[in-house]
């Protein structure tokens, strides 16, 4: 049996304002990250022996893992769309939305519907690419949603 996976489907394009800022940021600090870690790389490289070189070793496995995610970040990019603005129906949970939801037992949790770049689950943050988030998707307050919650609000601002 082979090793062949068929490629992920390609994630949203859409992304919050602040997200896209934060992207730049990282993609900025890593070409700074870069000259640093290159410079380090140079001075081992002097030292002699590569291949018993530990310095050596781990700086090429750091460039190279900044280098991947310099690519990345620089084909991501291009390609996302910033929403700024709020759907023109607030009623139902669209890109962006903060979602109240309440469970069987009367428990409440919140959500924001967010690009597959910057979610967040510590925050609350979920992609609009996950199935929570694509439940969610066009349904209105008071709906069930197939988890078992019910939407109790849905805001497009911060709370």
């Amino acid at each position: 049996m082979g090793r062949y996976r068929p490629p992920a489907p390609k994630s949203s394009p859409y992304i919050t304002r602040p997200g896209h800022e934060a992207l730049q940021a990282e993609l900025k600090a890593l070409w700074m990250r870069r000259t640093g870690v290159t410079r380090a790389l140079t001075a081992a490289a002097a030292e002699g022996d590569r291949s018993e070189n530990a310095e050596y070793i781990y700086r090429k496995k750091e460039l190279r893992e900044i280098d991947r995610r310099v690519r990345y970040l620089q084909k991501r990019l291009p390609e996302l769309k910033v929403v700024d603005a709020p759907p023109t129906d607030r009623q139902r949970v669209f890109f962006g939305a903060r979602v109240t939801l309440e469970d069987e037992q009367g428990q409440e949790y919140v959500y924001r519907v967010v690009g597959a770049d910057e979610f967040d689950p510590g925050k609350g943050w979920i992609s609009m690419d996950s199935p929570m988030a694509k439940a969610l998707m066009q349904k209105t307050l008071d709906d069930e949603v197939t988890f078992g919650y019910v939407i109790t609000a849905v805001h497009y601002t911060d709370p």
